[in-house]
C-alpha cells in the first residue's frame, strides 16, 4: 500500500481534520524514518504500519509511575507532531496511565487489571521512575500495592517492558547515594521479559515514539546496546554531534558562565559538561520541535542518561580529568595547539540530522503533492 491510499483510508476514516492535515502525517513518517535511521522508501510501510495500528487499535499500554516527577510523562504528551502522536497514543489503546486517564481509585485500578487479563501475552508495560525495594517496598505503594507487587503481578502477562526515564531505567536520582529506600531499575526486579532503556531526564518524546513505530513496521523491538538502549537513539556520545564541538576541536572554552566565551557559544566542557562521556540524541533531535537543548540553551550537559550519573557527575559543575574516547579530551588544554583530524566527521553531525529530516519532509510533501494530483487526473 503506498503512503498516498494509506491518506486516502485516513481520510476517509476522519483521522484527517483540522487536527491532522495530510502533509503533517507524512512529515511525522518522514521524521520517524530519519531517525530509526532507514531510507525515505520506508515511508509508505511506516504510513501503513500507523494506519493498520489505528485501524486495529493494538497493542494494549499500560504506563505505570512509581518513584518519579512524573517528567517523562509530560516530555512525552510534547513530542515534535503532537497530534500525530496523540492519534498513534489513542490507537496503541493506552489502557492505564495514572495521570493521564480519567479514572481514579478502584476504577483506575479495575483498568489495569482488565488490561492484563484481556491482553495477556501481547501487553507493552511502560515504567516510569525508579522501583524502591528496601522494607520490602513500602516507600511507593499504589493502591496498597507496592512497586514490587505491581510488578509481580503485571510481568507473567508482559510481552516487553520499556523503562522510560533514567530513574527507571537505572535508578536514578532515587538511587543516589545514600538511597535510604533501596532503588533501583527496572532491569533489577524483571526477570523474564524483554527490556528496553529509553533514560534520560526527562527521556526525549521522539525517542519513545521512535520505539513504538519500529515495533509497528517490524513486528519486533530495536537493535539495543549493551545497556539495553536503542542504538537508534543512543548510538553515538552528545560530544560526537553537539554543535559547540568545532569550540573544541579549536581550544575556545567558557570559563564561567558569564564570560566572552559563553556569550558567544563556546565549548562547555572545562564548565564540567559529560557530553564525551553520554550517549544520547539530544544534540541531533532536540526538544520542543528541534528548537533547543541544554547545552545550546549554555548549561553543560550533567550525563543524565548514563547510569550512576548523579554519584559519578557530582559535581557537575567541574571538568572531567580523562574522558574516554578519541584521546583528544584528556588533552582539552593543548587541543587548540594541535591540528585534530579524526574529529572532523563529528563536527557537521547536526547538520547531517537537520538535512536528513529536511529531505525526508521534502519527500513527504512530494508524496502528497502527487497523490493529489493523480487523484485530480482521475
Amino acid at each position: 500500500m503506498s503512503a498516498i491510499e494509506v491518506l486516502e483510508r485516513w481520510e476517509e476514516r476522519g483521522y484527517l481534520d483540522d487536527r491532522i492535515s495530510r502533509r503533517e502525517f507524512l512529515k511525522f513518517c518522514g521524521r520517524m524514518a530519519v531517525l530509526l535511521g532507514l531510507s525515505n522508501s520506508m515511508i509508505p510501510q511506516i504510513a501503513e504500519a500507523v494506519e493498520q495500528t489505528v485501524q486495529q487499535r493494538r497493542p494494549s499500554v499500560i504506563w505505570l509511575e512509581f518513584q518519579d516527577c512524573a517528567g517523562n510523562t509530560e516530555s512525552f504528551t510534547r513530542a515534535n507532531s503532537p497530534s500525530v502522536s496523540q492519534a498513534v497514543l489513542e490507537s496503541i489503546s493506552l489502557d492505564y496511565h495514572e495521570t493521564l486517564m480519567a479514572a481514579a481509585g478502584h476504577q483506575a485500578e479495575e483498568a489495569r487489571q482488565r488490561a492484563l487479563e484481556e491482553n495477556s501475552g501481547k501487553l507493552i508495560v511502560v515504567v516510569e521512575g525508579s522501583i524502591p525495594t528496601k522494607d520490602d517496598g513500602v516507600y511507593c505503594t499504589v493502591g496498597g500495592k507496592t512497586a514490587l507487587q505491581i510488578l509481580q503481578e503485571v510481568e507473567p502477562h508482559a510481552l516487553a517492558f520499556v523503562a522510560v526515564g533514567t530513574c527507571a531505567a537505572f535508578g536514578g536520582i532515587p538511587m543516589a547515594r545514600p538511597n535510604p529506600t533501596g532503588a533501583v531499575g527496572l532491569e533489577s526486579v524483571i526477570r523474564t521479559k524483554p527490556i528496553i532503556n529509553a533514560p534520560g531526564c526527562p527521556a526525549n518524546p521522539d525517542v519513545m515514539m521512535g520505539i513504538l513505530v519500529h515495533y509497528l513496521v517490524f513486528g519486533r523491538l530495536p537493535e539495543l546496546d549493551a545497556k539495553k538502549r536503542p542504538l537508534f537513539a543512543f548510538g553515538k556520545r552528545i560530544h560526537d554531534t553537539c554543535e559547540r564541538r568545532p569550540h573544541f576541536d579549536a581550544g575556545q572554552f567558557a570559563l564561567s558562565f558569564d564570560d566572552f566565551g559563553a556569550r558567544n557559544g563556546f565549548c562547555l566542557y572545562k564548565l564540567g559538561c559529560k557530553g564525551p562521556e553520554t550517549y544520547n540524541i539530544c544534540a541531533s533531535w532536540r526538544w520542543n520541535m528541534g528548537a533547543s537543548w541544554p547545552v545550546k540553551a549554555g548549561h553543560p550537559c550533567i550525563g543524565c542518561s548514563e547510569p550512576a550519573f548523579w554519584d559519578r557527575f557530582t559535581p557537575f559543575y567541574e571538568r572531567i580529568p580523562l574522558a574516554a574516547g578519541f584521546g583528544v579530551e584528556a588533552r582539552a588544554d593543548d587541543i587548540g595547539k594541535v591540528a585534530v583530524g579524526v574529529t572532523a566527521a563529528g563536527i557537521a553531525a547536526h547538520a547531517i540530522y537537520t538535512a536528513a529530516v529536511r529531505k525526508a519532509e521534502q519527500k513527504a510533501v512530494e508524496l502528497d503533492k502527487k497523490g493529489k494530483e493523480e487523484s485530480n487526473e482521475s
